[in-house]
C-alpha cells in the first residue's frame, strides 16, 4: 500500500527565501502537508543561488523546496498581492498556516490577512527579536562560537560552514506551525507566532552549557578535533587514512580498549596519574596521554585492521571521506538508503534526493518528490483554492498579474 503522509490534507501556505523557512515548509510538505509557495515572477532573493547547474539552475533552491508547489505572481502589483492574500486566507479546516521570513508589514502583515481569516496562524521568521537582519555568519560571531572552533593554537576566528542555526531554526518553524495548528484544533483560535534565527542560536548555546561555562569564568576553549568533556580526537593510520575515534559512554571507552589491546596500559595509567579513566571527565583530563597510546596503536595499522578491529569490538568511530567520497561509493549515501531515491528535478535532471529521515512505521516514508518549475502550479492552485477558471486565469496572465510556466 501506498504510503500517506501524516500530515495529508494540511494546508500551508509559504512566502520564504534561504535557508530556515523553505527548510521548515519542505518538512511539513515531505509528511504529506500541501505546501504552496508564494513567488515573485522570476524568481525571489534565492532563486539563483549558489550552487548552480552550468545553466544558472539553483541546487540550493530546488533542494530546499523538494515536494512544494509552485504560484508566481507579480508581488508589485495590488492584484497579485490580493491574490496572495486570498491564497492565505483560503477556506479549509486544515487550511491557513502561513510561514515568511519577510517582514510583516503591507499583504504580510498579520492583523490585514487576520482580517480575511479570524483563525490564521502565521509564523515569522526574524533574524533578531527585534526585527533585524541576520544570518548563521553573523549570528555565530555575536555567540563567540567562532573563537571556540579551530585549532587550539589558533588565535583567529573560524567560521564553521554548515548552517547550523538556519537548520535547527527550519525545525523549529515546522514544530511552532503544528504547535499552533493543535492549539487552534483545541480552541478554536489562531495566533502570530515570532521566531527570530539568533534567539534559537541564543537558546541552545545555554542549552548546551556554554553561556553558564562562561558566567562562572570558564568559557570554553579551542580544542581543535578534541571531544570535548571525554576521550575523542582524530588519528592517522599507517596508510595515510585519519579516523575518528570517540570513547564518550563507559561502553564506547571499554571497546577501545578491548579492540587495542591496551585495557592494561589505560588501568596503569589511571594509577600513575591518580585518575579513574571509567569516569568520562577524567579521560578527558587524561586526552593527551591516553591519545598518544591509541594513536600509536592505530600508526602502526592500515585502514583495514584498523577497521576490522573496532568494528569487532563495537567501537564508535568513523573514516573521514570527503563529500565525493561520500557519493560514489558510501552505501549511505545512495537509494540502498531506503531515504533516498533518484528523480529527475526540473532544470537539473537526475538528482538524488532524500525524503524526510522520519520513519513512520505506521503511515510510511513518502518518497522525495521534485521541486516545483517557477510558477508551475498558479493556474491550478488559484482554480482549486479560488475558484478563477481560465478565462479569469487567462486575463490575469494577459495583465502580467501571473505568468504561464513553461512548456515541459
Amino acid at each position: 500500500m501506498a504510503a500517506t503522509g501524516v500530515l495529508s490534507g494540511m494546508r500551508v501556505v509559504e512566502a520564504a527565501a534561504f535557508v530556515a523557512a523553505p527548510l521548515g515548509g519542505m518538512t511539513l510538505a515531505q509528511m504529506g502537508a500541501d505546501v504552496i509557495r508564494i513567488d515573485t515572477l522570476g524568481g525571489g532573493l534565492d532563486y539563483r543561488r549558489w550552487p548552480v547547474t552550468d545553466d544558472d539552475t539553483s541546487l540550493f533552491w530546488t533542494g530546499l523546496n523538494k515536494s512544494k508547489r509552485s504560484v508566481a505572481l507579480d508581488l508589485s502589483s495590488q492584484e497579485g498581492r490580493e491574490l496572495a492574500m486570498a491564497l492565505i486566507c483560503a477556506p479549509g479546516p486544515d487550511a491557513g498556516l502561513f510561514v515568511t521570513n519577510f517582514p510583516p508589514r503591507g499583504w504580510l502583515d498579520y492583523d490585514r490577512l487576520r482580517a480575511g481569516r479570524s483563525d490564521l496562524i502565521q509564523l515569522t521568521l526574524q533574524g533578531d527579536r527585534h526585527g533585524g537582519s541576520a544570518v548563521d555568519y553573523t549570528v555565530n560571531p555575536r555567540l563567540g562560537v567562532p573563537a571556540m572552533t579551530g585549532p587550539a593554537s589558533s588565535g583567529e576566528p573560524v567560521n564553521h560552514v554548515l548552517p547550523a542555526w538556519d537548520l535547527i531554526t527550519g525545525q523549529m518553524v515546522a514544530v511552532g506551525l503544528l504547535a499552533a495548528e493543535r492549539h487552534r484544533g483545541r480552541t478554536g483560535q489562531g495566533q502570530h507566532i515570532k521566531l527570530s534565527l539568533q534567539d534559537v542560536g541564543l537558546a541552545v548555546m545555554a542549552h548546551l552549557g556554554f553561556i553558564e561555562e562562561a558566567r562562572r569564568g570558564q568559557p570554553r576553549a579551542r580544542h581543535g578535533n578534541e571531544l570535548f568533556g571525554a576521550f575523542g580526537r582524530d588519528f592517522r593510520c599507517a596508510d595515510g587514512e585519519r579516523v575518528m575515534v570517540v570513547g564518550l559512554t563507559g561502553k564506547q571507552w571499554r571497546a577501545i580498549a578491548d579492540a587495542t589491546g591496551l585495557g592494561a596500559e589505560f588501568d596503569a595509567l589511571g594509577r600513575q596519574l591518580g585518575l579513574d579513566l571509567a569516569q568520562e571527565g577524567n579521560r578527558f583530563r587524561a586526552r593527551r596521554e591516553i591519545g598518544e597510546r591509541v594513536g600509536a596503536w592505530i600508526a602502526a595499522r592500515p585502514l583495514a585492521a584498523v577497521a576490522q578491529a573496532f568494528d569487532a569490538q563495537g567501537v564508535c568511530w568513523t573514516r573521514y571521506q570527503g563529500i565525493e567520497q561520500l557519493v560514489n561509493s558510501d552505501p549511505e549515501c545512495s537509494p540502498a538508503n531506503p531515504m533516498f531515491s533518484t528523480l529527475h528535478q526540473p532544470g537539473v535532471g537526475e538528482v538524488l534526493a532524500p525524503g524526510i529521515p522520519l520513519d513512520f512505521q505506521g503511515s510510511g516514508r513518502l518518497p522525495a518528490q521534485p521541486a516545483p518549475v517557477l510558477g508551475q502550479h498558479t493556474e491550478e492552485v488559484l482554480a482549486q483554492l479560488l475558484g478563477l477558471d481560465t478565462a479569469q486565469f487567462g486575463r490575469l496572465a494577459e495583465r502580467g498579474v501571473v505568468a504561464r510556466p513553461p512548456v515541459g
